[in-house]
């Protein structure tokens, strides 16, 4: 498990990150548990990843989903949560 912040002030909770397409192929995996503050935002979440795995998509390109649902990048996320951040997806 990693650990992207660590903070004896404010509580933490485990979140399970799902990746796909691009995503998976830039964090080298497919899924993650990590440990995060509570007070952590699903932009913030993506902002912390991205800089850590170098990812090459902005947030504006992606849509979220938290427990198998679509969300707002506003919504807030819980202990358990599973998160995952969709790249664009081609049609035809």
């Amino acid at each position: 498990m990693s650990a992207l912040i660590e903070s004896n002030t404010d509580a933490t909770m485990n979140i399970t990150v799902l990746y796909f397409a691009s995503l998976a192929d830039e964090a080298n995996c497919h899924e993650e548990k990590i440990n995060v503050q509570q007070s952590t935002s699903l932009t913030d979440l993506y902002e912390q990843l991205r800089q850590k795995y170098r990812f090459s998509r902005p947030q504006s390109e992606l849509r979220v989903a938290v427990n198998d649902y679509f969300a707002k990048w506003t919504d807030e996320i819980y202990d358990g949560d599973n998160v995952v951040f969709i790249t664009p997806v081609a049609g035809g």
